[in-house]
């Protein structure tokens, strides 16, 4: 998606600011801010304390030992690459043993895991990089799970912002879920559906437009277009007001109905919409080669399989066809 077609650029009047953001995503720790040295009396502070945050990983070493220097380089490259997931903090043995001592520390370099307060696991002897990396998994998960979930909570706020009618909150939400991941397909379409709720359709359309090719077939932002499709068929078949006077007067007129029911869907009256096209199915099944239940089943692709409205209209449907 090219820079100019990312929404989070302007906002609904006024410029946006993001309100989240997300593990890497966030202001950069400086160089070695993961790392630290501690001592005996620090111990208690250094690691107990702070594995009840995050995994603590604890470095026994000596100055004299030699698989230490080859330990360290790597150890500290792998713990600044995982970005907070896990601290670092180094106990000099030579200078406070005793630590290692009542934990039995025969052999170094040695490794602990500390998590909530209690060692959890570790290793001993200069491992290789890969060894590492997957030990600092086990301990502190995969790398980017905690960024994944901390983005579906923020998308799930912002969903519930938009039903609610927040639409700059929600837009804010959105904004910031692509920065941290311009291809998350659910931001997209969650802020052109804010773009939609706003009357602001072209842009809700540029936002849409030119994505890569499996991105563009996501579910979510096809179900968007389709909205944005039938938004502009609605605008070109009248005025609803005459249509239900033709109603009124003609009650089979089966193509007023159907262009009311599509001008009622884009104003959110959903209920109303579908009534009136399982009223023509009930009427004629023949109208415009069973149009009408072609045209329902468009309607439940873009309000989505469990939307209310989806749910009352396909029991009826089905009661209707296997009644």
């Amino acid at each position: 998606m090219s820079g100019s077609n990312n929404p989070y650029n302007g906002s609904f009047g006024n410029q946006m600011s993001a309100t989240a953001s997300f593990g890497a995503q966030g202001a950069p720790a400086a160089a070695g801010s993961y790392i630290t040295d501690t001592t005996t009396a620090n111990f208690g502070k250094d690691v107990i304390e702070e594995s009840r945050k995050q995994p603590v990983l604890v470095d026994f070493w000596a100055p004299w030992c030699g698989p230490c220097k080859q330990l360290t380089p790597v150890l500290e490259k792998v713990v600044n690459e995982a970005k907070g997931r896990v601290r670092l903090v180094k106990m000099n043995i030579d200078d406070h043993p005793s630590i290692a001592g009542q934990l039995g520390i025969q052999s170094i370099p040695a490794v602990i895991a500390f998590v909530n307060g209690r060692p959890a696991d570790g290793f001993m002897g200069a491992v290789p990089e890969s060894q590492i990396t997957q030990f600092i998994d086990r301990i502190a998960g995969p790398a980017g799970a905690d960024e994944a979930a901390e983005i579906e909570a923020v998308l799930t706020e912002a969903a519930e912002l938009l039903a609610a009618g927040n639409l700059n909150e929600a837009a804010q939400l959105y904004g910031a879920v692509m920065q941290a991941d311009p291809e998350n397909a659910k931001a997209l379409a969650g802020m052109a559906e804010c773009m939609i709720a706003a009357n602001q359709h072209e842009r809700a359309r540029e936002t849409l437009t030119d994505l890569p090719e499996e991105l563009a077939k996501d579910a979510g932002i096809q179900a968007v277009l389709k909205k944005l499709d039938q938004i502009e068929e609605a605008r070109k078949l009248g005025d609803p007001v005459a249509l239900e006077r033709d109603l009124a007067a003609n009650p089979d007129n089966h193509e007023a109905r159907l262009k009311l029911a599509k001008i009622l869907n884009v104003e959110g009256r959903r209920d109303e919409a579908a009534e009136h096209l399982l009223q023509i199915m009930r009427k004629d099944r023949g109208f415009d080669d069973d149009g009408a239940r072609r045209q329902l089943l468009q309607f439940f692709e873009v309000w989505g399989f469990k939307d209310p409205a989806t749910v009352a209209a396909r029991r009826k449907l089905s009661a209707m066809l296997f009644s």
